[in-house]
């Protein structure tokens, strides 16, 4: 809650008036039952028509204030909660960004997407209710048992009792039903990641006709929170039922009690009406209040996630020192490098040492799983190594601003993105202030200059949505392209030519070679043919580094190479 109120303090006039009016409203009501009471005691039982009209009249504008109030309340509400959630929604965002890849892969994409939609929109709506009903409920039912005081003390007594048992019911339900929307909202997260995971998998489950084993885990999924929502939902049921029958109950003894002391001549009839009237006025905003509270019930426990990611430390502490430019300095110095993922048994690289001087091209190839993409993750520091060192420019990335670090870097990954806009916005990601000539410049490099200029629009070109207007071969250069647009110091190609012809993967090549600012060039790949031009070429086998040279060194050298080279040599004319 703590990071609601700070993100609620901007709107702070909004969230006082916003209670505030629907006080004025509550007051108007609570004179109600004492208008009837006259309308009865003196109107009625003095045949007066023009005190009943004038009462009557004075009753509409009541209404009409009550009305108005309620209007500006729900305004200012509402402002109040909009801008609340927003601000926290923007703070949740960028927390996000902050985290390291660790935190993001043991989170997942589904429990960020629900805490970023779902659980954000149950607080906001709890945040507009509870400003606009949280105090007028208790107040109208506070004062209605101040106002029967004032009418009949005795017959007041049933107010006194009957409030704090209702209030003990409501407070009840909400500390039972909390901790139980807390595990709805995870049941909703595995529904979430299932759905996700089959939309963006449905070619590879239709490939393999599994749609019928993914219906039926899907099915599981969305049965277990159908059971949970139905358990926490009877639950919160309880609450209308048995506040309606203690309210009765109360009724029935207000008549009890009050039809004796009519009889007595202690109150009159209007003021017996008045008594039943307020008795109603609280079952009325009990059951408001019984509805407020689910909603706050559910608001809370959304809010307890948020702010336990809020409060999730992000395991990479950002540095303070900017990347220095020594060229004396090899460009990437890896020192006796070791990396395990967090709660993974066994280290994903193990031992590994090397310096790469400036302007060379490294090749880093080695078999599935061998930590080819791990290994230029930690140059970026997207992780931070378990054991060991990694320098650029003869820095420690760790006392590196992440800033100055990723901004000489271009990095093209494994899986080609790009994002909704035109392909000129996805360009300047590399850099905002490119110019027309320097973006071409970039496709030129990357092949992919046929690909823009047979686009209507050509630059400002339409991409959908992960770039699925482009085929895979035409993301892997576009990416590259956005890459070279940031003109980095260091260049990191992980296997993004996988998807390239022969042809194109070699004039890829030739264009990197002569690149005027000379970058720092890493190329992981699959296939010998993309790495054998390297200066040097770094081969991986279960995380350790098997061997490092050239490709004819290498050849003469290290078993795993020629083992890969073998098995690829008659398939591939290696270059």
């Amino acid at each position: 809650m703590k990071h609601l109120m700070k993100h609620l303090r901007p709107y702070g006039l909004q969230a006082v008036l916003a209670p505030l009016f629907k006080l004025f409203e509550a007051a108007l009501e609570l004179l109600v039952p004492l208008i009837m009471a006259d309308v009865i005691d003196v109107g009625i039982a003095q045949g007066d028509t023009s005190y009943i009209l004038r009462r009557c009249l004075l009753l509409a504008a009541f209404g009409l204030g009550g009305f108005a109030c309620s209007v500006v309340a729900q305004y200012f509400a509402a402002a109040a909660a909009t801008g609340a959630s927003a601000g926290l929604r923007q703070a949740l965002f960028g927390h996000i960004q902050t985290l390291s890849y660790q935190e993001l892969d043991t989170l997942g994409a589904s429990t960020l997407i629900t805490r970023m939609t779902s659980d954000m929109n149950q607080v906001q709506t709890g945040l507009n209710l509870s400003l606009r009903l949280l105090l007028r409920s208790p107040i109208v039912v506070f004062g209605a048992m101040a106002m029967a005081f004032t009418i009949d003390t005795r017959a007041a007594l049933i107010f006194a009792v009957v409030i704090p048992v209702l209030f003990v019911i409501v407070f009840a339900v909400m500390l039972t039903t909390v901790p139980l929307y807390r595990r709805v909202q995870a049941k909703l997260d595995r529904v979430t990641d299932a759905a996700r995971e089959n939309l963006s998998g449905v070619r590879v489950i239709r490939a393999f006709s599994q749609e019928a084993r993914e219906e039926a885990d899907f099915r599981g999924r969305t049965q277990a929170l159908f059971d949970a929502q139905r358990f926490v939902g009877r639950l919160s049921a309880l609450l209308n039922p048995i506040t309606y029958a203690v309210i009765n109950l109360a009724i029935v003894a207000i008549l009890k009690t009050g039809a004796v002391r009519v009889d007595s001549g202690a109150i009159t009839q209007g003021q017996l009406i008045a008594l039943y009237n307020y008795m109603s006025q609280i079952l009325v905003e009990l059951i408001k209040f019984a509805s407020l509270i689910l909603s706050i019930t559910k608001a809370l426990a959304c809010a307890s996630r948020i702010g336990q990611l809020l409060e999730l430390p992000s395991g990479m502490a950002d540095g303070t020192l900017p990347l220095p430019q020594a060229q004396d300095a090899p460009a990437v110095e890896l020192q006796d490098v070791s990396f395990r993922y967090r709660g993974g048994g066994a280290n994903v690289l193990s031992g590994i040492t090397a310096a790469i001087p400036h302007g060379q091209t490294v090749g880093i190839i080695g078999g599935t799983g061998s930590g080819k993409t791990s290994l230029v993750n930690l140059i970026a520091r997207f992780y931070d190594v378990t054991e060991g060192c990694v320098r650029v420019n003869g820095a420690d990335v760790r006392a590196l601003t992440l800033e100055s670090l990723r901004g000489a870097i271009g990095i093209v990954p494994q899986h080609a993105q790009l994002f909704r806009g035109t392909i000129r916005e996805n360009l300047l990601w590399g850099r905002p202030d490119a110019n027309d000539a320097q973006l071409w410049q970039a496709l030129d490099c990357a092949q992919a200059r046929s690909i823009v200029e047979e686009k209507p629009g050509m630059l400002d070109a339409a991409v959908e949505s992960g770039g699925r207007n482009f085929s895979g071969g035409q993301r892997q250069r576009l990416t590259i392209a956005r890459a070279l647009v940031r003109r980095p110091s260091i260049l990191i190609l992980d296997d993004s030519a996988s998807a390239l012809d022969f042809a194109t993967d070699a004039a890829l090549r030739r264009a990197l070679q002569n690149l005027p600012w000379q970058p720092t060039v890493f190329i992981i790949s699959q296939r010998i043919a993309s790495i054998a031009h390297a200066d040097r070429i770094l081969v991986l086998d279960d995380g350790r580094l098997a061997g490092s040279g050239t490709h004819r060194e290498l050849l003469d050298s290290c078993a795993v190479y020629r083992e890969i080279w073998g098995s690829q040599f008659k398939k591939e004319d290696v270059q």
